[in-house]
């Protein structure tokens, strides 16, 4: 066997590892190890498949897939349309990128529940706050980014980076009980079961709204907002 044919060979043996690996360069894709711990992929970077607008079944309009990331269409969009999961989830841990535009706000809702007489996400979904730094809500504890929008400020201190730049987030829910990150640094505990929640609730506005907060079980849901939102490498691991 001669030399250049051994080349062949062990470059043919490589070649798998080579296609069907995940690198560190390549964002929507699941590593072999993430595979067998259970994650799956929410976005493949090159469709919606798996999301829908909130109460209107088989469309995602107003949302595009532009550089490997599912974003808000700021050009051609009419209405404010957000982006609900076909699935729901009740124990996950839940990972993501996302981008804002300047001044940017935006938002991930859990626990959605998807009903004709509920005319918004945040209805029902309590909601992790997706914010530029440079917006002047910044200034509000509970409206930072990774706040648990009007309820719960960080109990750590996290910065998001500034518009245009990647943050990564995860969104942890165990029987009720869900924790917030930013960056890696743990933002948010709170126990959607515990009186304590829903009276702290019954102190902000969505005390109007009956279904807020009441579910430990949903949707996921992406907010639409009209200055511009991006997200990528969405994933989920049922616990």
């Amino acid at each position: 066997m001669n030399r250049t044919f051994n080349k062949c060979l062990w470059l043919w043996a490589l070649m798998p590892v080579f296609i069907f690996s995940c690198t560190t360069d390549t964002n929507n894709c699941l590593s072999r190890k993430e595979k067998e711990q259970g994650w799956v992929l929410l976005f493949d970077g090159s469709s919606a498949s798996g999301w829908h607008l909130y109460n209107k079944k088989n469309t995602t309009a107003g949302w595009i897939v532009k550089d490997q990331a599912l974003a808000v269409d700021t050009v051609k969009k009419t209405e404010v349309n957000d982006l609900v999961s076909d699935k729901t989830y009740t124990n996950f841990d839940l990972q993501f990128e996302w981008k804002l535009a300047k001044n940017g706000n935006s938002g991930v809702f859990i626990n959605v529940q998807e009903r004709p007489d509920l005319t918004t996400a945040w209805a029902s979904g309590p909601e992790y706050q997706l914010l530029d730094p440079a917006h002047a809500d910044n200034a509000i504890p509970v409206k930072k980014a990774g706040t648990l929008f009007a309820l719960d400020a960080q109990k750590t201190p996290a910065a998001a980076k500034p518009a245009g730049e990647w943050n990564l987030s995860r969104i942890k829910q165990v029987n009720g009980k869900i924790e917030f990150y930013l960056n890696g640094v743990l933002t948010v505990q709170e126990d959607l079961t515990a009186p304590a929640w829903q009276d702290s609730v019954r102190h902000t506005h969505f005390k109007n709204f009956p279904e807020f907060g009441k579910h430990t079980s949903g949707h996921i849901a992406l907010q639409d907002w009209a200055s511009g939102v991006a997200f990528r490498n969405i994933k989920i691991r049922e616990l």
